[in-house]
C-alpha cells in the first residue's frame, strides 16, 4: 500500500530512541548533547524520522538575532534525520506538526534556529519549503579537516577534543553555511536585528548546495517568500550519506 505524508505519526519520543536513530541515519553519525525536546515520526509503529530541539552551543551569541527574546525563548534545531522509508513531503509535514506541539505546550517559545551545511551536505530546501526564513549565508570557516583522520571537524568538535589551536592552520572545506528562522510567535518577526535574506541570493553567491553536489537551480519561485531588501552550531541536518540514496531532511 502507498503511503503519503498525511500517514505520518509524529509525536514526542525519548533522547535515547532519537539519538539512537540520529547516530544510525545522520550524515554525521553524531548526536548534540544540548537537545532536549525530540520528535519521532512514525510509519505505524516503526521509528523512521527524528527531530531534535535544544540550547544553541552559545546561545549568549544567537539570542541578539531576536531583539528581547527572553533566555528560555528560542530553541535550535539541532538534529533532523529521516529515512529513505518516509514518503515524499514528510520533513514539511513533520516540521509544521513539531512546531504546533511546540507552540501548544510551550508558548514562551518565540522562535527556532537552524543551520544548513552547504559545505557537505544541501542548503535548506526544507527550511524554505516550511516558512523558514533565510538571515545568513557565510562562507565556511567553521567545518575542517583534520588532518590526522581525513575526516570533518567543526569548531567546537575540535575545542572539545583540545585541537582549537591545531585547528585554525586545517584545511576549511569549501563551501558555504546558511542560518535560517522559523518564527513560532508571528510578531516577534518585527523584532529580528538582521536582515532577510531573498532565496535567489543563495544562486547568486554560488551556495546552491543538494545531497552534497553543488548546483545552481531557478529560486524564481521562492523568492517571493522573502523580502529582497530584508527586514528589521551548526545543526546539520541530512542524512549519513548526502550523495547517496538516502532522503534529506534538507538542510
Amino acid at each position: 500500500m502507498t503511503i503519503s505524508a498525511k500517514d505520518i505519526l509524529i509525536k514526542p519520543i525519548s533522547s535515547k530512541a532519537a539519538n539512537e536513530l540520529v547516530k544510525k541515519i545522520h550524515y554525521s553519525g553524531k548526536v548534540v548533547n544540548n537537545s532536549v525536546l525530540h520528535f519521532g515520526v512514525f510509519i505505524g509503529d516503526k521509528l523512521e524520522g527524528a527531530m531534535s530541539f535544544g540550547s544553541p552551543m552559545v546561545k549568549k551569541n544567537v539570542l541578539p538575532l531576536v531583539k528581547d527574546t527572553a533566555w528560555n525563548g528560542m530553541l535550535e534545531l539541532n538534529r533532523m534525520a529521516f529515512s529513505e522509508k518516509l514518503p515524499r513531503n514528510s520533513e514539511s509535514r513533520a516540521l509544521s506538526v513539531a512546531f504546533r506541539l511546540i507552540k501548544k505546550h510551550y508558548p514562551h517559545i518565540e522562535w527556532v534556529l537552524s543551520f544548513s551545511d552547504g559545505c557537505q551536505c544541501g542548503d535548506g530546501t526544507i527550511y524554505r519549503a516550511s516558512g523558514f526564513v533565510l538571515t545568513q549565508i557565510k562562507e565556511n570557516s567553521q567545518i575542517r579537516i583534520n588532518p590526522e583522520t581525513g575526516m570533518p571537524v567543526q569548531s567546537m568538535a575540535a575545542f572539545h577534543i583540545g585541537k582549537t589551536k591545531d585547528f585554525k592552520d586545517w584545511q576549511k572545506i569549501r563551501g558555504y553555511q546558511l542560518r535560517y528562522i522559523y518564527f513560532l510567535n508571528e510578531s516577534a518577526k518585527a523584532r529580528l536585528t538582521v536582515p532577510i535574506i531573498p532565496f535567489s541570493k543563495i544562486d547568486e553567491m554560488g551556495a546552491g548546495m543538494y545531497k552534497g553536489v553543488s548546483i545552481k537551480r531557478d529560486t524564481k519561485a521562492t523568492t517571493s517568500d522573502q523580502l529582497v531588501g530584508g527586514g528589521a552550531i551548526p545543526t546539520i541536518t541530512l542524512h549519513s550519506s548526502c550523495a547517496a540514496s538516502k532522503k534529506t531532511h534538507e538542510a
